[in-house]
């Protein structure tokens, strides 16, 4: 009986399943059929592997070629099947051996003239073969660099068609070994001592840092919005080794990974033009969606600037995700999830003419509440810190002082998140912006003196139940930055001044 098996890897979303390839070979015309659910690109897949398999010089067979995938009842799609199908309808048709292909995983598009183009997602499919128990892998050369994060397997590159097959024939230095690995370069970032004034502004930056805080800031142009922002990055720690596997495995999904720096280990900065659509931003695309901005921006900061003139059913897109830490997507052939546990940052000018100094505004009180109220009441009741900024009045400190630098912000901003990640260590948080509100209330709760401002607050409807929420997350930072155990009263109303500010 003329049959073999190869094996490969489905990807939804981030999730990868195993599949196995089958092909059967008997009396018939000289066809191909590819059953189990294949889409149009898998099956154009038939074209494709006839031209390259006879391209390498190997005699395509003249029966009946039929190929299976199962699980029968999963949707496949996309070429990273080519490889596996060249090789198991040769494996069939007795031209190579078909045992090394039964404990491999094969993942590669293949070009007419045999040449293995790369695909999309080779880290999580990798790791989804590693927890199904493979140990081998060929992917194509050009991504062998990323397979080579997945410990644990043997990951080999291949370049060409023909250098698949010649290893499946024995000759094991056929296909290409992970080289040494190269040291990761320090990303470089801006440095906070550029900012010039603007004390309380940096000051929320600092605590939105260290505690994982959504931060609005809001004044006239020119102020130093954008400037803040691109400099929140430099204060984060470097990712663990775990996040950088997670954000590496979106990006490599999304098609954003560079072959000469395969893992990110920095957090990741976002930041959208306001014209951008809401695929782009939290993802989208036919039949199973794909990650947008927000995903690639995991473990990261996502900073909108001119905040209010994003459309708001961009804006209002983000809530789910700033709650929860993650974006699902329901399209044609399923839903997928994306991690999306992002730090946003918004700035935005008080109104729609926005001149440098507020006495020479010119806009009616309607047109600067129509502008502000682009960010609605639920939006903005997620967003932990609301600073308002002035104009710069001298390019220097009255003292002389210069401003402080990224080194030593980033120094405090560290210890602090520390001191965090050691008492949720057990719950499995990090940040104080991912500890729940049933936490904060009851393991957790403060003594009714420290929180009786916030008591108050939602007596009188000033403040929502996530607002205090999200109040009592930001006194455990100012806590933390203050190297005290617990945080005090003064704590709390220091947290909720933060949002009570009018920011027009």
């Amino acid at each position: 009986m003329a049959l073999a098996q190869a094996w490969s890897v489905a990807l939804f979303g981030m999730d990868g399943r195993m599949v196995e390839i089958e092909a059967d070979i008997g009396k018939g015309a000289s066809k191909m059929v590819i059953v189990g659910l294949p889409d149009a690109a898998l099956n154009e897949a038939k074209d494709r592997v006839h031209a390259a398999v006879r391209n390498s010089n190997e005699d395509w067979p003249k029966q009946q070629i039929t190929v299976g995938l199962s699980p029968a009842a999963v949707r496949k799609g996309g070429s990273s099947y080519d490889l596996a199908l060249a090789c198991v309808i040769l494996a069939a048709a007795k031209a190579v051996p078909p045992d090394l292909l039964r404990t491999t995983v094969m993942i590669g598009e293949l070009a007419l003239d045999g040449r293995i183009r790369d695909v999309r997602g080779i880290l999580p499919c990798l790791l989804a073969a590693r927890r199904a128990g493979v140990k081998r892998a060929v992917v194509p050369a050009t991504t062998l660099s990323e397979g080579a994060l997945v410990s644990g397997m043997d990951v080999l590159g291949a370049r060409d068609l023909k250098n698949v097959l010649d290893w499946l024939r024995g000759n094991d230095d056929a296909l290409e070994m992970p080289g040494p690995t190269e040291p990761i370069r320090a990303q470089r970032f801006p440095d906070l001592a550029d900012v010039v004034g603007q004390p309380e502004a940096r000051w929320a930056l600092e605590v939105a840092a260290a505690g994982g805080h959504h931060l609005l800031l809001v004044g006239p142009p020119g102020t130093g919005k954008t400037m803040l922002a691109r400099r929140l990055p430099a204060l984060l720690p470097p990712l663990t080794h775990e996040q950088s596997l997670e954000v590496t495995a979106v990006h490599s999904v999304a098609g954003l990974l560079k072959p000469e720096a395969p893992l990110i280990t920095t957090p990741p900065f976002f930041a959208p033009h306001h014209s951008t659509s809401v695929p782009a931003l939290v993802g989208g695309g036919v039949g199973l969606a794909k990650p947008g901005g927000i995903s690639s921006a995991h473990c990261g900061v996502v900073f909108l600037d001119e905040a209010c003139e994003f459309a708001p059913d961009r804006l209002e897109s983000l809530r789910t995700a700033m709650e929860e830490g993650e974006i699902r997507l329901a399209r044609r052939d399923g839903v997928v999830r994306y991690p999306a546990r992002f730090q946003l940052v918004l700035a935005t000018n008080p109104c729609p003419c926005a001149p440098p100094r507020e006495t020479e505004c010119s806009c009616p009180p309607n047109t600067r509440r129509r502008y502000f109220a682009k960010l609605s009441g639920p939006f903005l009741d997620r967003v932990d810190l609301r600073v308002r900024m002035r104009p710069l009045t001298a390019m220097s400190t009255a003292d002389g002082t210069e401003p402080e630098k990224t080194e030593h912000v980033r120094a405090r901003v560290w210890r602090a998140r520390e001191r965090a990640r050691q008492r949720w260590a057990e719950h499995g948080w990090t940040t104080n912006a991912e500890v729940p509100g049933p936490s904060l209330w009851r393991e957790f709760a403060l003594p009714r003196k420290v929180t009786a401002l916030l008591d108050r607050g939602l007596h009188s409807g000033a403040l929502t139940g996530r607002g205090a929420d999200r109040c009592l997350r930001v006194a455990w930072t100012l806590a933390d930055l203050a190297e005290i155990d617990r945080p005090d009263a003064d704590h709390v109303a220091a947290a909720l001044e933060f949002r009570d500010r009018r920011a027009a």
